[in-house]
């Protein structure tokens, strides 16, 4: 059972004892100024600002009864200014990952150890790649590089203290990957469909670029959900009402119980990132004779398009691929987004353009036997994602150049 640190705390990562710089472990999202905390994770990525992860602990998604207890990092320097953040959670469990290591947890607890708690610096139940060691934007390059290995050494000192077993970090950016291997690190590799935008006007232009017979399926099940009857809603910033979520949690909770059999999400968050998040939040709503009828909520980067979530009351043949996959890339196009992350799983994203693409974490294992066994597998591993994803290129719908 995780038990709540109530109070903030620091650690000491210098070598010769300095202070220059305080590394502290904070409890709670809220115990950090927003501003303060969104100068560092910038605007690109709306999983890593403040309001989202405030949200999920606000809502009681996330809380220690959960398996997520906060141990967020903070550096300073001596003028309390902050340097730089890393989002970190004690777990008592491996749920709301997507980077899987049930695999790993009973291995190691079959052979008489404790996996769980385990230290984790990861988003909660989101799989995008974005920041985790986030340093503010006004460091100049030299300073930067120094206080991101200083919020990784502190990870690592409070793993050590905490005597947990592992320490992970989840869809990393590839800035991080290197830093983290010489700290000893386990690099471990995963795919995801993303589309990419090559500079199309619209979605013909989308379309022209695919193989005939991909442009005439798609085509083909766009014109069969027109026919049905369902009209599109997009929605986003003051036009997304309250009575929105109720539909869309609605949606979400149907999913979840019959797809995952948990829901780890209520209707609390839904409700707070439309306070707070409405102008990053994308509602795809299907209408059929006025009523809503499935939804899919995705959030808004400064270049990209996430599908989070969606869900259905009733079922319209290829209505999932309109309102999840053709919608936003429509809407990417529109506002001059590069690309639209899809998340893992469904190689059906394929033919509707979305390509496999490369995701990242690192993890660092306490027990070193365990951890060359760990290293061992993430190589062989590797090698097995590298090959399924050129399988899966074959079955790209692009033309051949």
């Amino acid at each position: 059972m995780l038990v709540p640190r109530l109070t903030r705390h620091h650690i000491n990562t210098m070598p010769d004892g300095s202070d220059t710089f305080q590394i502290s472990v904070v409890p709670a999202i809220s115990q950090i100024d927003a501003g303060d905390w969104d100068g560092c994770a910038g605007t690109n990525n709306p999983f890593v600002s403040h309001a989202f992860l405030l949200a999920l602990e606000q809502s009681g998604a996330v809380k220690p009864e959960t398996g997520w207890m906060a141990q967020h990092l903070t550096v300073k320097d001596a003028n309390n200014r902050l340097l730089g953040v890393m989002m970190l959670y004690l777990k008592g469990n491996s749920l709301g990952e997507y980077v899987f290591d049930h695999g790993w947890a009973d291995a190691y607890e079959r052979a008489g150890g404790a996996y769980y708690p385990k230290l984790l610096s990861a988003v909660p139940f989101t799989p995008v790649t974005g920041p985790k060691i986030m340093i503010n934007g006004a460091l100049e390059p030299g300073l930067a590089t120094q206080i991101r290995l200083q919020l990784a050494q502190g990870a690592l000192s409070l793993a050590k203290q905490l005597g947990v077993s592992s320490l992970h970090i989840n869809f990393l950016e590839e800035i991080d990957v290197n830093a983290l291997g010489q700290l000893g690190f386990i690099p471990r590799i995963g795919l995801q469909y993303h589309w990419q935008n090559n500079g199309y006007e619209s979605f013909a232009d989308f379309l022209a670029a695919l193989s005939s017979r991909k442009r005439k399926a798609i085509l083909k099940e766009r014109r069969a959900v027109h026919e049905s009857g369902v009209e599109i809603e997009i929605l986003t910033g003051p036009d997304i009402l309250e009575s929105h979520w109720d539909k869309m949690f609605e949606f979400y909770m149907d999913t979840s119980q019959r797809k995952w059999g948990r829901a780890y999400l209520n209707r609390e968050f839904f409700s707070s990132i439309g306070r707070t998040m409405s102008d990053k939040t994308l509602l795809i709503m299907a209408k059929q004779n006025g009523e809503i009828i499935a939804g899919a909520l995705n959030l808004i980067g400064e270049d990209a398009i996430y599908g989070r979530y969606w869900g259905c009351n009733k079922q319209v043949q290829f209505l999932h691929f309109e309102v999840c996959y053709h919608q936003a890339i429509e809407v990417a196009i529109s506002m001059g987004l590069s690309r639209v992350e899809a998340g893992a799983q469904g190689e059906h994203k394929i033919s509707r353009g979305y390509l496999p693409t490369i995701t990242r974490s690192a993890h660092w294992i306490a027990d070193a036997g365990f951890c060359d066994a760990i290293s061992d597998f993430t190589k062989r591993e590797a090698l097995a994602v590298e090959h399924e994803k050129s399988l899966l290129m074959e079955e790209s719908p692009y033309r051949k150049s």
